[in-house]
């Protein structure tokens, strides 16, 4: 049986600032070299180019010590597990080498099924110190419904994979029955537990080099400190009741949702209410509870202060409401699949409803969700694969400057696969990948232009899912501008309509995505004449455009 450090121990280390420090950095360094080990030990191109997973450090009471800046997302699947195996699990049970994996929204271990976490103890000396856990996406769990959860792919509560550092075969085996692309799944796994192990060596160092009551103590600093510089952050906000409403569309839903938010700041504290919005939904845009906290947080630290550390101390006094069955807080057996799509929408209604307290430090709404998936038949290996895209598009103008061109915004950062990795290993071929002119929207500061990219298939049919939000209503301007463009799958010649997204293309057909672009900032009438002209010059901007829209004369 393992023994706890209690409280009182850890409270009892008398700690100077220097050595917090060095601590707290330690283990942010531990965090950010676990994420560098999935990437570069991955096999399938969504992890080790996409770059599509994250990694966290929790104390003995699951609470976040550190966090990669990965995908922000992430922390909601991450924070289940580790909330469910504190729970559920006797922690006296728990023994050096045990590995829990999970993935399913509904029992604590994801916010959708293709990110699967493995959670592992940190033991030293006979004591469990600490949790190493890390997130990956699996490029899998293809060509389904979502109806509900269990259309969507092989549901894994929190379990022992490894017991005592001892892979349980036949649980693999099952795992793998139900995965599309086993072979790329095994070997994902492999990169997940090569992390896994590299944080426990790299946890157990720091705890010999400074000791574990230190260690831990530290740790605990480093929360506070968060907390502290987090309300520090709030109080810059006026206090006020600020609200935003706005209309979503998705290709996956028939219906328009109507989505509100209330943004209470009190002194140094903020609520985000949610409550009174549509009801979970027979589609794949719902989000658990965990996944609408992980939103959350990562709004408020973006308008707060982006500097503050990744952890539960930062959590403290952020708080958020809604009702349960809800769209943001969806129970058994909503479906999850695409939750990001109204995840990104959310972070855009809490900015838009802040723009009346701090209009210096939000930007106009950014793209939306933009995936696009291809799957099928390998003709040269007869391999099923799966190509898995977050297409970017671009972020929305700001106070003082333009948005970003071509990016991915919010809680999807992710990276995008090279054209010479994608064509190495699937059957397929990129025509155009290119910025797209006149696309940002138009304002004192303009919308960051999106992007477009065109598949040709190649020697098979493919199956393809590709769609996005905003495709009927687009990002919306601030303060005088414009809004930007909308989402939209341009079908090359001979491919059928898509219907929900879902469709075939067949060899040497062509699809392309082009995603939903920001909205500016401010009246594009007030923009500087010489930024007009460097736009047309550069061709961010037509003749027509800066003339009708800017004013420019020429």
């Amino acid at each position: 049986m393992n023994k706890l450090l209690s409280v009182s121990e850890t409270a009892s280390v008398q700690l100077d600032p220097v050595t917090t420090e060095v601590v707290g950095s330690a283990l942010m360094t531990i965090v950010e070299e676990m994420g560098k080990a999935i990437v570069r030990a991955a096999y399938s191109a969504n992890i080790k180019e996409r770059q599509d997973c994250s990694t966290v450090i929790f104390d003995t009471e699951g609470r976040t010590l550190a966090q990669a800046e990965r995908i922000p997302v992430h922390l909601g699947s991450l924070l289940g597990i580790s909330e469910w195996v504190m729970k559920n699990v006797d922690l006296s049970t728990v023994e050096p080498g045990d590995v829990f994996i999970g993935n399913d929204a509904h029992t604590g271990g994801g916010t959708h099924l293709n990110d699967i976490v493995f959670l592992e103890p940190v033991f030293f000396e006979e004591r469990l110190v600490a949790w190493v856990t890390n997130l990956a996406h699996h490029s899998d769990f293809v060509d389904r419904g979502h109806d509900h959860i269990y259309q969507e792919g092989l549901r894994i509560p929190p379990i022992r994979l490894y017991r005592k550092g001892v892979l349980q075969q036949d649980i693999m085996d099952l795992v793998l029955l139900n995965c599309q692309v086993p072979h790329e799944r095994i070997n994902d796994f492999r990169a997940q537990m090569a992390a896994n192990r590299l944080g426990v060596q790299r946890y157990q160092a720091l705890c010999s080099k400074y000791g574990e009551h230190v260690v831990r103590a530290a740790g605990a600093e480093v929360l506070d400190y968060a907390e502290r510089k987090t309300r520090t952050g709030i109080a810059t906000i006026p206090d006020g009741v600020y609200f935003n409403e706005c209309r979503f569309d998705t290709p996956s839903y028939d219906q328009l949702l109507d989505l509100k938010v209330k943004v209470e700041v009190k002194g140094d504290e903020i609520t985000i209410d949610l409550r009174d919005n549509p009801a979970q939904v027979r589609a794949g845009i719902n989000m658990v509870y965990t996944a609408t906290l992980a939103t959350v947080y990562f709004a408020v630290k973006s308008l707060v202060d982006p500097g503050i550390p990744a952890n539960s101390g930062f959590h403290r006094p952020i708080h958020v409401i809604a009702d349960e069955g809800s769209v943001f807080n969806a129970v058994s057996p909503a479906a999850v699949y695409t939750r990001t799509d109204i995840g990104q929408r959310l972070v855009d209604m809490i900015f838009a409803a802040l723009s009346a307290a701090i209009p210096e430090r939000i930007c106009a709404a950014c793209t939306g969700g933009g995936l696009m998936t291809f799957s099928g038949m390998h003709p040269r290996t007869g391999r099923f694969y799966v190509y898995n895209e977050m297409c970017g598009g671009s972020m929305g103008g700001r106070a003082a400057q333009d948005g970003l061109d071509g990016v991915q915004v919010h809680t999807t950062n992710t990276a995008n696969i090279p054209i010479e990795a994608l064509e190495f290993e699937h059957p397929v071929m990129v025509e155009r990948y290119e910025l797209v002119q006149d696309s940002g929207g138009p304002g004192k500061w303009r919308g960051g232009m999106t992007m477009r990219r065109q598949i040709r298939v190649l020697d098979h049919t493919a199956t393809v899912n590709a769609g996005g939000t905003n495709s009927i209503i687009p990002p919306w301007g601030l303060f005088g501008a414009h809004d930007g463009r909308t989402t939209n799958v341009e079908l090359g010649e001979g491919v059928a309509a898509l219907k929900n997204r879902n469709g075939r293309v067949g060899p040497g057909r062509t699809l392309a995505m082009v995603a939903s672009s920001g909205g500016g900032y401010g009246n594009p009438k007030e923009r500087d004449r010489d930024l007009v002209r460097r736009d047309l010059k550069e061709e961010r901007i037509s003749l027509q455009a800066a003339r009708d829209i800017y004013g420019l004369d020429v």
